[in-house]
């Protein structure tokens, strides 16, 4: 649905000497729950593209924030029903001050949210009020 780098977590990608690929990634809190199946994913498949050596590191400063999204990201989240974070002041771009989180369905702003806490620490639940379906929604921080 969303690539690493979309999602903007994967921080550096280099082949060292020994030919052995190394990649830096930044979890999107330093708790994740996902980092360990993202290392997992990473040594596998750059495995079997044929690296014989995969180091995985960790990153955490600076720390991951919803700016590091990229604009195909947000598009991905949305198109998946997962309503992407509102831009916040460092992003670079254009700032707009929501009136509500727009729907990844029907696209409607008359929404609420269930639960401030969703299906991971990154989400909260929302409901729209127009089109009556439940969707995630990606914290901004």
């Amino acid at each position: 649905m969303i690539t690493i780098a979309d999602l903007g977590i994967l921080r550096a990608v280099e082949v060292n000497e020994d030919g052995a690929a190394v990649v830096t990634i930044t979890p999107t809190y330093s708790g994740c729950p996902a980092l360990a199946a993202i290392r997992a994913d990473l040594e596998r498949s750059l495995r079997d593209v044929g690296f014989p050596s995969v180091v995985v590191r960790t990153r955490l400063s600076p720390p991951w924030t919803t700016d590091d999204i990229s604009v195909a990201g947000r598009r991905a989240l949305a198109d998946a029903g997962i309503a992407p974070p509102e831009d916040s002041p460092g992003s670079g771009r254009r700032a707009v001050i929501p009136l509500g989180i727009r729907c990844p369905a029907c696209g409607s702003i008359d929404t609420q949210e269930l639960s401030r806490f969703g299906s991971t620490a990154c989400t909260s639940l929302w409901r729209c009020r127009h089109c009556r379906e439940p969707f995630s929604h990606v914290k901004p921080f």
